[in-house]
């Protein structure tokens, strides 16, 4: 996994890193959590070929904005950023997850 970091990039005040393509660019360093975070999102975009995943995240969104007429309560229902920051503690989580792993979150 790389992580480029400048000042940046991504784009957001709240907002300290981003994950495209399984490359990290992060806004300052990031803690084991944080990179664990996305390295769970590296697998879950791996798993659906990237482009599939970005398709699925951002039509989620969609829908959970309408649900929680919030942008960031509807950000984190995402299935994919709940199984993220469900597990981001968990540093083993990586070599124990289940392919699809996000799909229970749904």
């Amino acid at each position: 996994m790389k992580i480029i970091h400048n000042k940046w990039f991504p784009f957001g005040r709240g907002m300290i890193a981003i994950n495209l393509f399984g490359i990290i660019f992060a806004k300052q360093h990031l803690s084991r959590v944080d990179e664990n975070h996305e390295y769970i999102h590296t697998l879950q975009q791996r798993e659906l070929l990237f482009i599939f995943f970005y398709l699925f995240y951002v039509i989620e969104w969609i829908i959970r904005v309408i649900q929680t007429r919030s942008l960031i309560k509807g950000y984190l229902r995402i299935s994919f950023e709940r199984e993220a920051y469900e597990n981001q503690r968990q540093m083993n989580y990586r070599e124990e997850r289940r392919l699809f792993a996000w799909r229970k979150y749904l």
